[in-house]
Parts: structure tokens; sequence; C-alpha cells
């Protein structure tokens, strides 16, 4: 037996035994794997993970190409470009100054009570009620949290809930591949002048602007108070908090919705993930997300020559081009990660130096800052609502959001069945 089977010994929620079984619940349609790197129109396509490590860890090669980057650039005006835009010494500068808000430590002594007290809150009314729509739950939840380590405290938060889903809404496309004209559109919706004005607008004047004239009277540990002392206008601050709001609240909460489905259709998982204790529970989590990143591309272009080697393989990139990383290909590669890569497995065997998510949360200078508090936030969550007797009211909708391969997963009805109620945790399960 080697090493990979003996710690991934039985998949996961396949009823077939097939142990290359795809697990996946958000794969798009007519995705493509092969070729590890291929050029089309002048694009590179990166699918191989070593290769698409490399390109997001060549900070010095490579400038930030993706979310409407290049097309945002144009646009900018003021001393401080956005941190999801910058690149070389100022964003370095920047992510250094922001740091603090997101370590581990930080999440747990100013957070963990916080996200605890909402989930209780939450997954009581759920139980109350005998069900919910788990996508609307979790995007008020994953709102609240990060509202509070950006500063966005000074309004109300279901109105801001509403405010933001309608800024970031968007064409996507749907399972059947036809458009459609609703959910929120994420990252790449930054970007003002492709959302609608009045959208932004409100959010600007009814959340924003609140939190900043209160933190200019007094400063808090947060995000707004820091770009005041740092000396940004009123514009720069509105661009950085949509920017956080998307990272924050919109991919979160995605992601929790499709934990949710993974662990509710899958009971020996489920109660595995019950009744492990939190560094256990997050490698689940971890492994979940690495079969479902939310955002499925990235997007550099080269500013100096690249050379990539794939095994016997070597690729010159010149400067000038763009790269296409595929983060879901990456996640799964199978010279990396085993052939079964498409199934989960959370003791799955990874390459030296691959976090458990693989590149879910990016890699390089621009990786996502706020990995910690997702999972954490994620985690706390779960914990609660697993322990409710639910079943699905019909199988969930996915859409997918074309500028990022993003999935949204909508119409997630939970419904509260007959069974034995709530059922308390276990000391294992809510140890720190």
């Amino acid at each position: 037996m080697s090493d990979h089977d003996a710690r991934c010994p039985v998949p996961h929620g396949d009823p077939h035994g097939d142990p290359h079984g795809d697990r996946r619940r958000t794969a798009p349609p007519g995705e493509r794997t092969t070729p590890r790197v291929e050029v089309r129109d002048g694009v590179w396509h990166v699918r191989a993970l070593p290769l698409v490590r490399q390109v997001l860890r060549e900070a010095d090669a490579t400038v930030q190409a993706g979310f409407s980057a290049e097309t945002a650039r144009q646009g900018l005006t003021g001393d401080h470009p956005p941190v999801l835009y910058a690149d070389g010494p100022e964003h370095r500068r920047q992510r250094s100054a922001t740091a603090r808000f997101f370590t581990p430590a930080t999440v747990r002594r100013r957070y963990r009570d916080l996200m605890e007290e909402r989930a209780d809150e939450l997954v009581e009314r759920i139980r109350q009620d005998g069900g919910a729509e788990l996508s609307a739950v979790t995007l008020r939840y994953s709102v609240e949290v990060a509202a509070q380590v950006v500063g966005l405290t000074n309004s109300d938060v279901d109105g801001m809930s509403r405010r933001l889903e309608r800024f970031f809404s968007g064409p996507v496309t749907g399972s059947s591949g036809a458009p459609q004209r609703r959910l929120p559109g994420r990252l790449g919706a930054v970007v003002g002048s492709v959302r609608p004005l009045w959208a932004m607008s409100a959010f600007r004047f009814r959340d924003v602007r609140p939190a900043v004239r209160a933190r200019r009277r007094q400063p808090r540990e947060d995000v707004i108070s820091h770009l005041l002392q740092q000396g940004y206008t009123d514009r720069e601050i509105l661009v950085e908090c949509l920017t956080y709001a998307a990272a924050g609240m919109a991919t979160t909460r995605e992601f929790i919705a499709v934990a949710a489905w993974h662990l509710l259709e899958d009971d020996a998982l489920r109660a595995e993930y019950l009744a492990a204790e939190e560094p256990a529970r997050h490698g689940i989590l971890h492994e979940i997300l690495r079969l479902e990143p939310v955002v499925g591309h990235l997007y550099r272009r080269t500013t100096q020559d690249l050379v990539l080697e794939d095994g016997e393989e070597r690729h010159e990139v010149p400067a000038g081009a763009l790269l296409d990383l595929y983060v879901r290909q990456a996640n799964a590669d199978p010279q990396e990660l085993g052939e079964d890569a498409r199934r989960l497995c959370p003791e799955r065997p990874r390459p030296k130096g691959v976090r458990p998510e693989v590149m879910s949360f990016g890699d390089g200078a621009h990786r996502c800052p706020g990995g910690f508090i997702a999972i954490q936030e994620t985690d706390i969550f779960l914990q609660r609502l697993l322990r409710l007797p639910l079943e699905f009211a019909h199988p969930p909708r996915v859409s997918w959001v074309e500028l990022i391969a993003a999935y949204e997963v909508r119409d997630v009805v939970l419904r509260v069945g007959a069974g034995q109620g709530w059922r308390e945790p276990s000391p294992a399960s809510t140890a720190r």
C-alpha cells in the first residue's frame, strides 16, 4: 500500500467505490484539464500546479492583470492605488501595514466572540423557523464579520448586506450556459464603471461615509482607521472598502454554502467533522476549498521574460504576455496531488511547501490575507448549523461569474426535519 493509499483509504461519499470519483459540486461545464500549458490567441493558459505557483510568486517579473486591473488602472487617480491593483514596493508596504488585522492571534482575540454570538443567533433562528435559504443567512453573517475588520460598523448590517448584493449583481452564467441577470459578481466588481453607480453611491453614503466620520473623531483598530492615518481620501477608502467587501464577504458566503453542501450530503464526513478538534475540522474545510476554489482563474502579465519548466518541458514566456492561471485545475493536478485529486481526502499528501487549500487563496504577493478569518468563521458557523437535523428542500443551484470562473451557490433551501433536534457540541468540537 502506498503512502497515499494509507492516508486516503476510503473515498468519502462515493457510492460506486470509484477511487478517482469526482466529488466537486461546482465543476463548470466544458472544463478543460489539459494541456498543462498552451498558448491561444496570445494568452498563456497555465493549468499545472507548480507553474501556477511559480507565476504567482514571481513578484518582480509579473503584475496583477486580473479583476479588470488593467482597465481599472487607467481610471485611477490619487496617491494610493488600491491594494488589489498595486504591485512592487507600494503593494508590499500596504500589505505589511494591514497584516496585523488578519493574523490568527488577532482573529481569535478580536473577532471570535462576535463570530460565535452571530452564529448562535442565526442558527437558532433557522431552528425556530424550521429552515432557511442558506445563502441569504451566510451573506449577513459574512458581512457582519468582515465589517468589524474593515470598520464598517456605523450602519445597519441588513441594509448594508442588501446594498452590497445589489452592487455586486451582474451577468452570470447558469448551469445551462444561459446568461442570467442576478447574483453577486465578487472581486471583479470593484471596478465601478461596470456596476450600477446608484448602488455604489448607496454603499458610499449609507455605510462608508458614516464609518469614516466616526473614525475621524475616534480612530479604532480597523482598516478604515489605518487608511485615514495614511492620508487616504474618501474616494480611495471607498474603493478599498469595496475590495474588502468582495474578498471578505462575497467569497466567504459562497464557501460556507458549498462546504455545508458537502457536509450535509456525506453523513460520515459530517460525523467526522463534528467530532474533530479544531485543527482537524480546519483540515476538512481546507480540503473542500481545494476542490471548490471560489475564484477559479487568476491573471498576471509579465514585465520581463519568464521561463516556466514543467518536468522536461520548458516554456519561454516573453515580456508583456498575459497569463491565465487555472486555479481549479492546479488544485486537482494529478501529477502533484494524485490521480484521485478530484475526490475529497483531508489527509491527502501534498508537495513540500504547498498549503492544504493549495491555490484557493492564491499565492505570492497577492495571496488573500483573510484566509484564516474565512476558515475560522466558516468552522464556527457550520459547527452549530450541522447539529440541526437538516435536509435540502431541493438541490442547490450553481451559477458562474465568467470574469474569474467563480461559482455562486443559490437556492440552498434547508429545512429542519424530524429527528433528534439540536445536538449539544462535544468538548472536542468546541475546543479552540
